[in-house]
């Protein structure tokens, strides 16, 4: 493997570490040095600092890289600077010669930290805070080599000597200063000639050199070994790095990854017995799954199956080698061995896998647990769309889970229920759910689903607090936000005259569990955190240090140049594991979705934004596949539907158009809302049942599609004037919804029924809709939709006569705040042409005297109107606005308003366009 292996235990200096310190020293040089080193620009001394920065993060690594790798690094990052920082380096690094050189260097760089005397240095000198993160690093360093045994000292100095002698083999003059007569750097230093113990240490380091020189190629040492000790290894041989560059295109992937001309002929003899940690060794074998999946061509089959029986042998429990082999064999097409050990890994990583693991209490056996089988099953039901079978085979593991005291996979199990009632549509879990999950139910008192959900949340949240399972406690808080977002919380027990009757969701609590969820990325903000469990390193530091910006979310070129004059630094790079920037991710998700709901487009488009950008290469594709679809539906709304689908078809090109995928579902949509808006209802009605086929017909599956399905075709009906038909169609709907408890569902419901009533003339029968749908939004503070269905509400008294005409502009007036300020170009052309009409019908109002009033929203709405290309809503505009100017007497404005009505009505009369590509896109 390429790089250094580090000595076993804490934080302790290497030669790595001594030329971080000399890059420090140059990035901030102390008060002594009189001649600063030459920067070309500030973006360049600030670049050392970002790159620095990725060092230290780095410095607990699997391996440290040697000192070609690191002069190879500094030659991709900084170009023609590059060779000052490299003679300066391997300048500093030979200097040091003796132990004295290591002291007086070490002094040295004790001048570059901050105190209480750096306000009273020079403006221009640059100091390193004590407390950040390359002033910490410092500190590590002085703190180690100054708990160094003298001994300690001479054993770094000769590793220096290595280390520099390997990458500088080719310096004739430094070979023979270094290593060619060790006893002249001993004469050299008269002042310890009287020093036996210091001779003793040279002599013996000296020997152990030759010793390695003089070893055959293959040497002893120990990849993971948490617990064992040195002599337990001594006899178990596996091959070591050759000396090999990196080629370019592997090392875009990974500085640390296996390389590619990996030869086994020659091996490093410097190597030494060594220990890893069970952290460490999950790294590198993530590291090597991630380059294989990338660039498995570049792995040598053999090489790399030799490193990985040494692994299993080293450490039979490491499952992840089997699967690692799995994949070196699919890339090499030797499918007999690749399925060979996909089995491995499932036989050996049985209830090992996927969960953060606590051992139970009573001691079972660590494989093949039962209670774990039953919990992947319930959630492989869960995934196929059986939550009956999904629901008991968790209630099982619930009760083993008990019974063997594993509070962990209860922990899982609870979350996994909460996430299936959540997300299915359960109406009854009678005969299903114990007596366990619900305390109340001893006394007496019946749960619905909803407050069973809640006990049920709540206790996997305590669980998961008490067990110190951190990313289930951020995933508990995820799911309580999104209970919150949707269910009115009514006490359990509520009798007497005090009982509380607030019946309001509240959005404080959502943000509290969004910001409780968000604190996970906390506990990676120091050095020393304990939560990075799952092989994701710091390397990331280095690896994103490399990755260029500027690619656009929905931009059609997504390459990125290796141009090395490009380099960007302005964003910080991460070293935060995938699976807790996956759950991050889902926040901003979540927080999307919610002032979607509550009305806000700028904070739901800026959050999927976030998203789209920062967490798109940690996240599911389904998670990234739903940002696009925020973003896009984002265009539609509000910049039409030209727009929306030129970025839908970037976002097909990225994303797999699978069955039921989330952009399937959303081009599927946007063609309904398009027909619908120019009178193409065959097409429209032939997206219906395309929406209506990928639903499934398992009950409770698939609710919010079978609830999209159904309004678009009560919707379809409305457009077609089949009054009676749509009504029946919503009506079912709303039955649907309240059984499964949909109610922010139901109060859209609602207002379709009150819509159907309005334009079917029966107005009065569309009042106690409007009321109920407005009843429900105040309920569950949907702000745009209230606003709407304030609007639809005013239509409905505007329909009663012109008596109702100032109790409906006063309705309109109210919700134009909200209206224009998030709503969409259809909700704003509405709400101009309502509050037109309103005017129009006052018989006290002149349209001689304030024609404006009239003709300026009228005209508003006409341009809204055109961009979606709704010929119903444009044609009555054009309309309104000739009869105002037929009263005004502009008969050439009259004329031009009466050809836009026209046009918009032929239109809508003969929707088939030949000339559109959308028309035959099914």
């Amino acid at each position: 493997m390429a790089g250094i292996v580090k000595p076993p235990g804490e934080f302790s200096i290497t030669p790595h570490k001594v030329s971080v310190c000399i890059l420090l020293q140059i990035y901030a040089p102390s008060v002594q040095i009189s001649l600063p080193f030459p920067f070309a620009s500030v973006a360049q001394h600030n670049r050392l600092g970002l790159f620095l920065l990725a060092l230290t993060k780095s410095c607990d690594d699997i391996l440290e890289p040697k000192l070609d790798e690191l002069i190879s690094q500094l030659r991709e990052v900084f170009g023609v600077l590059n060779p000052r920082f490299v003679d300066h380096l391997t300048t500093r690094l030979s200097a040091l010669s003796s132990p004295d050189d290591l002291f007086n260097f070490f002094t040295e760089m004790r001048g570059i930290l901050g105190g209480p005397e750096s306000c009273a240095l020079e403006d221009e000198q640059v100091i390193l805070d004590p407390a950040s993160n390359l002033g910490m690093f410092l500190r590590r360093c002085i703190l180690a080599f100054n708990l160094l045994a003298f001994e300690g000292v001479c054993h770094l100095l000769t590793n220096i000597g290595v280390y520099c002698k390997e990458a500088l083999s080719s310096c004739a003059s430094y070979e023979t200063t270094c290593f060619e007569d060790s006893s002249s750097n001993l004469e050299a230093f008269p002042e310890y000639e009287n020093m036996d113990l210091e001779n003793f240490v040279f002599k013996k380091v000296t020997e152990e050199i030759e010793a390695r020189k003089r070893a055959s190629e293959r040497v002893s040492f120990h990849l993971h070994a948490p617990k064992a000790l040195f002599d337990l290894v001594e006899d178990i041989e596996a091959p070591a790095d050759p000396k090999s560059k990196h080629s370019d295109k592997v090392g875009e992937t990974s500085p640390y990854v296996h390389p590619p001309n990996y030869a086994l002929k020659e091996f490093e003899p410097n190597s030494g017995i060594f220990l890893r940690t069970n952290w460490q060794i999950q790294g590198y074998l993530q590291e090597q799954a991630d380059a294989l999946e990338k660039n498995g061509s570049s792995f040598s089959l053999n090489a790399f199956e030799l490193i990985l029986r040494q692994l299993h042998k080293l450490a039979p429990e490491l499952h992840r080698v089997h699967f690692l082999r799995y994949l070196n064999s699919l890339c090499h097409d030797d499918y007999f061995a690749a399925l060979e050990n996909l089995h491995r890994y499932f036989d050996y990583s049985a209830g090992t896998e996927g969960i953060d693991f606590v051992p139970p209490a009573s001691g079972s056996n660590s494989f093949g647990r039962y209670e774990i089988a039953l919990l992947f099953l319930g959630m492989m039901h869960f995934q196929f769309g059986h939550p009956k079978q999904a629901l008991e085979v968790l209630t099982e593991a619930v009760r083993v889970s008990q019974q063997l005291s594993n509070d962990t996979c209860l922990a899982y199990t609870l979350a996994a229920i909460c996430n299936l009632l959540s997300e299915i549509g359960v109406s009854n879990t009678a005969g299903i759910l114990g007596s366990s999950f619900s305390p109340l139910t001893s006394i007496g008192i019946s749960l619905s689903v909803q407050q069973q959900l809640f006990v049920l949340l709540r206790g996997s949240l305590k669980r998961a607090e008490s067990l110190k399972l951190k990313r289930l406690v951020a995933s508990n808080h995820l799911a309580m936000a999104k209970f919150d977002l949707t269910h009115v919380q009514r006490p359990l027990v509520s009798f007497g005259p005090k009982a509380s009757m607030k019946l309001r969701t509240c959005p404080t609590n959502v943000c509290k569990e969004l910001r409780l969820s968000s604190h996970l990325i906390s506990e990676f903000g120091f050095e020393s955190s304990t939560m990075t469990t799952d092989g994701a390193f710091s390397t990331a530091w280095l690896k994103n240090l490399q990755k260029p910006l500027g690619s656009a979310i929905l931009s059609q070129e997504n390459g990125s140049g290796s141009n090395e004059n490009a380099f960007q630094f302005c964003v910080q790079p991460s070293s935060i594991p995938g699976s807790v920037l996956q759950l991050i991710g889902s926040s901003y998700l979540l927080r999307a979705t919610a002032w979607e709901l509550y009305g806000s487009a700028p904070l739901a488009r800026i959050n999927a934004l976030v998203y789209a950008t920062c967490f798109t290469d940690a996240s599911s594709s389904s998670d990234a596949a739903l940002a696009y679809v925020k973003l896009i539906q984002h265009l539609a709304v509000f910049r039409g539907y030209k727009e929306a689908f030129a970025a839908l078809k970037i976002a097909e090109e990225k994303f797999l158009s699978v069955s039921k995928s989330r952009i399937l579902i959303l081009k599927l949509q946007l063609l309904h809302e398009r027909a619908l808006h120019r009178g193409h209802l065959k097409l429209a009605q032939q997206v219906c049942d395309e929406l209506g086929v990928l639903a499934s017909s398992v009950t409770g599956v698939d609710m919010e599609l079978k609830t999209e399905a159904s309004l678009r075709h009560a919707r379809t009906l409305l457009a077609a004037n089949q009054y009676s038909e749509a009504a029946a169609v919503a009506h079912s709907l709303f039955c649907m919804c309240y059984k499964f408890n949909l109610q922010v569902e139901n109060a859209t419901v609602l207002l379709l029924l009150a819509e159907v009533h309005k334009r079917s003339g029966n107005a009065v029968l569309g009042l106690p809709y409007a009321l109920a749908s407005l009843s429900f939004c105040q309920s569950f503070n949907l702000d745009l939709l209230k606003a709407s269905a304030t609007l639809t509400l005013a239509e409905l008294w505007l329909s009663l006569g012109s008596n109702h005409a100032k109790r409906a502009l006063s309705l309109i007036q109210g919700a134009l705040p909200m209206i224009l300020g998030h709503g969409g170009l259809e909700l704003r052309a509405r709400a101009y042409i309502a509050e037109a009409k309103c005017y129009l019908s006052d018989p006290s109002f002149s349209v001689s005297e304030n024609s404006e009033v009239v003709l300026d929203p009228l005209s508003q709405a006409s341009v809204e109107l055109q961009v979606l290309e709704y010929h119903e809503l444009a044609a009555e505009t054009f309309y309104l606005m000739a009869t105002v100017f037929h009263k005004l007497g502009q008969l050439e404005e009259r004329e031009e308003a009466a050809n836009s009505f026209k046009k918009h009505m032929m239109a809508l009369k003969n929707p088939l366009d030949d000339e559109d590509p959308l028309f035959n896109v099914l």
